[in-house]
């Protein structure tokens, strides 16, 4: 079944600190900053939370179709996708602008610092839904262009097809009433749990207040797993341990594949969930947001021996 990627396409330029950032930071000179962090290793990645998600859904046996646009330097991209069997279709160049980059500061205990040039995913808004000739069974909307996560969710809405809010590192962008109209557009919404806390203080809606407006809110909280707030009742899903600890980029977009692959072939939610921990605890034993590779049947034995079910 066809799924609906809305989200950034970026490259991805990585860069791991040797030291921890709080070791450079002086708490009482916070208001004038001025710190160089020398990093001996540097790659630059596919990346963009569009890419990552589809990346991992692929590699479940999905089949995601992308939303997004690449600049001017986009063809590799382009080229990589083709590799990869994902369709282009809905990916738009806008030859005026760079593809959207991203550069990533991970110090040893892997806290990240990011700068972010959003580039060609300003014009993200030009893809329209309405051109799509597919049956969607269900949509994510990623971090995005402003205008584009607007009108996507809309669109969505207007059609009926069912979609997860994954506002991201976008959310700061956002008003309260913007953001409550999300989530009562939404059929999921899916963040982190520094995100969850922005979240409810914008919104001014507590967990149990998200919950009753979605069929699930979901939190998910690093090394400790995730929680499913739903009126049904809560579900604590664990964590799974990961063969090494290499880079956390991306970890989160490989969660959110796991769930879209284990919703739209017809799991019940906590599978779905553990399946994203699965995939997040994948993700984070390589460099790079995609860079992880296994088969499908590979995957469904780790997911055996790691919660004692078949998916």
């Amino acid at each position: 079944m066809t799924s609906l990627i809305c989200g950034s396409l970026a490259y991805d330029t990585l860069m791991s600190f040797p030291d921890r950032f709080s070791d450079s930071l002086l708490a009482d000179q916070l208001h004038n900053i001025n710190v160089s962090f020398l990093v001996p290793t540097m790659r630059r990645e596919f990346g963009g939370c569009a890419g990552n998600i589809a990346y991992s859904l692929k590699m479940l046996g999905g089949d995601p179709l992308i939303m997004a646009t690449l600049g001017s330097d986009g063809e590799p991209y382009l080229e990589r996708l083709a590799e990869l069997n994902i369709s282009s279709q809905h990916v738009t160049t806008i030859k005026t602008a760079y593809t959207a980059q991203a550069f990533i500061t991970t110090d040893q205990d892997n806290n990240q610092i990011t700068a972010f040039h959003p580039g060609a995913m300003s014009y993200s808004h030009q893809n329209r839904i309405q051109d799509i000739d597919k049956k969607i069974a269900l949509a994510i909307i990623a971090p995005d262009g402003r205008d584009a996560m607007l009108q996507h969710a809309n669109d969505c809405s207007v059609k009926g097809i069912p979609f997860i809010f994954d506002p991201g590192q976008g959310l700061p962008m956002f008003s309260k009433e913007e953001l409550r109209r999300f989530v009562d557009q939404a059929t999921y919404v899916t963040v982190n749990d520094y995100e969850a806390s922005m979240l409810m203080q914008v919104t001014g809606w507590s967990h149990a207040d998200i919950a009753s407006r979605v069929t699930a809110f979901i939190v998910t909280l690093g090394e400790h797993g995730a929680k499913i707030y739903a009126t049904t009742g809560n579900t604590d899903i664990p964590s799974v341990k990961a063969g090494q600890v290499i880079d956390p980029t991306g970890c989160g977009d490989a969660f959110r594949a796991g769930l879209i692959y284990g919703l739209t072939s017809g799991k019940d939610l906590a599978t779905s969930a553990r399946l994203g921990s699965l995939m997040g605890a994948i993700k984070i034993a390589h460099q790079g947001p995609q860079t992880h590779a296994l088969t499908a049947s590979e995957i469904q034995q780790r997911f055996s021996q790691e919660f004692g079910y078949s998916y």
